[in-house]
This record gives structure tokens, C-alpha cells and sequence, in this order.
């Protein structure tokens, strides 16, 4: 004998553990990716500025008797 198909309608199956922890895993990378670009506009403005990032450097002449 084969089985009938039953009557009832069983709906859509729960979410597994791994469903969830695959959405919870794209949230937080939304999130991050979000706390991220705040960030980048934060600093990026200055990217392009260097002339404010001149290095000091003291000049010393060269001493010939340490170098021999």
C-alpha cells in the first residue's frame, strides 16, 4: 500500500539555528559596515591635505672620522 498525501496543510517549517545566526551575522556586518562609512567620513576629509603634515627634521653636518 502508498501512502495519501495528508489533508492538512503544515505550513512553513521554523527557522533553523542556522538561518538565524546566518541573519544575525549579515546584521552585525550591515552594522559594521555602517559604523565603518561614519567613520571613514569622519577622517576623510583629510586625506588630501598633506601640506599641514610637513615633517621637522633637524639638519647635522656629517662627521668624515665616524664614517671610516
Amino acid at each position: 500500500m502508498s501512502t495519501q498525501p495528508s489533508i492538512e496543510n503544515s505550513g512553513k517549517q521554523p527557522p533553523s539555528v542556522y538561518t538565524v545566526m546566518l541573519l544575525l551575522s549579515m546584521l552585525f556586518m550591515l552594522i559594521a559596515v555602517i559604523a565603518m562609512w561614519i567613520e571613514l567620513n569622519r577622517w576623510a576629509p583629510d586625506y588630501y591635505r598633506t601640506n599641514t603634515a610637513n615633517p621637522s627634521v633637524m639638519v647635522m653636518p656629517v662627521q668624515t672620522t665616524l664614517l671610516a
